[in-house]
């Protein structure tokens, strides 16, 4: 057909596969697909402005989509099926389009409602199949974890979940930071601190501006780094344990101190965390050549003036100590407990079922 005119509608609240590939259908259909994305005053989960952004990012090298926002008049989402709500709505889609809809698109538990028929009369109705995607908005507002893989890529940084491991010096934190990448299948952020740290010769010599780029670059390497997240992100350190060396290595400078503050408070402002892990120091302290002796002659002292700094800040964190195996297993086990993730990625395979496939007298782990 020759200048089709076409409208699909809803609150893609949040977008997931079904919509991606019923919106790929109907830009294909038409020649030009209009996208309504409808929100509410009152919305408590995604931000319009952040639905809009992932459609966009779907379709922005589909030349005859255009994307807008429509305004619900109800007050929520039960009220709307009250009143003329429906009606409103189709009044203000006529009014934003400016021509006539050729036809509309809409799933397929609207069969048999004739809603769609009542409201668009002179348009084609053209009902996608809700099975063919079985996943729903509401599964991914709910179960956004177990419905990993119909998120889309654009939106998997939304509900991706951070994980901060933090501690004194020499408490295993970029061991185990690692390691839980690798056991999650996923990525993580190592401190920028290491960094700058060796460039600068040691702890003693660094300068405050080192200390601006440790906690400046760690905030953005999270954010590229959740880009590319399956389901989890470790990050080793953050901007509080950054202001921690600022008060401990800018004593003698109180200007510079009180600027690394106030960039460290800053940036903790705008950051939340999902779960926050506190590294004991009862392992033996390794002496790498940067890491400074006066903190190595009283860790437990230092690993509680960090505390301090989250206690103020009123981040709940968990308390992790023992050997390397035990701070592994203690942190997969507040994970599970606190972010329902496990290491068990098909979740058709249960815990028995991965016992019955161990011989008797075999050791076996299944967190």
């Amino acid at each position: 057909m020759s200048n089709l005119v076409g409208m699909y509608g809803g609150e893609f609240n949040p977008l997931h596969l079904g919509h991606v590939n019923n919106i790929i259908k109907a830009s294909s259909m038409c020649d030009e697909l209009h996208i309504m994305i409808c929100y509410r005053d009152d919305d408590t989960s995604v931000p319009k402005e952040i639905r809009y952004r992932w459609i966009h990012e779907i379709t922005k090298h589909m030349k005859n989509v255009q994307i807008h926002l429509l305004k619900d008049e109800a007050e929520n989402k039960d009220d709307y099926n009250n009143g003329s709500y429906w009606e409103q709505g189709r009044d203000n889609i006529l009014n934003i389009i400016g021509k006539e809809i050729d036809v509309v698109y809409c799933g397929s538990d609207y069969i048999g409602t004739n809603r769609f028929e009542e409201l668009y009369p002179d348009s084609m109705i053209y009902y996608f199949d809700r099975g063919e995607v079985p996943v729903s908005s509401t599964n991914i507002r709910n179960f956004g974890i177990e419905n990993w893989d119909y998120i889309p890529k654009c939106a998997k940084s939304y509900y991706a979940k951070k994980v901060l491991l933090l501690g004194g010096e020499s408490t295993g934190k970029s061991m185990l930071c690692e390691n839980l990448a690798l056991c999650y299948n996923t990525n993580f952020v190592k401190e920028v601190g290491r960094d700058t740290c060796e460039r600068a010769g040691g702890e003693e010599f660094m300068t405050s501006e080192d200390l601006y780029e440790n906690i400046i670059r760690q905030k953005i390497n999270v954010m590229d780094a959740l880009e590319d997240a399956n389901r989890l992100l470790f990050v080793d350190t953050e901007s509080l344990t950054t202001k921690f060396y600022g008060q401990f290595l800018l004593s003698d400078d109180e200007k510079k101190m009180e600027k690394v503050n106030n960039l460290a408070d800053s940036i903790n402002d705008i950051t939340n965390w999902d779960l926050v892990l506190f590294l004991e120091p009862d392992i033996p302290f390794v002496q790498d050549g940067t890491r400074n002796e006066e903190i190595e002659n009283d860790r437990e002292k230092f690993s509680n003036q960090i505390k301090q700094l989250l206690d103020e800040k009123e981040i709940k964190y968990h308390t992790i100590g023992g050997n390397y195996f035990e701070r592994l297993i203690a942190a997969k086990e507040i994970i599970k407990d606190e972010l329902g993730i496990t290491t068990a990625f098909n979740t058709t395979y249960t815990k028995e079922e991965a016992n019955d496939d161990v011989e008797e007298n075999t050791i076996l782990e299944v967190i």
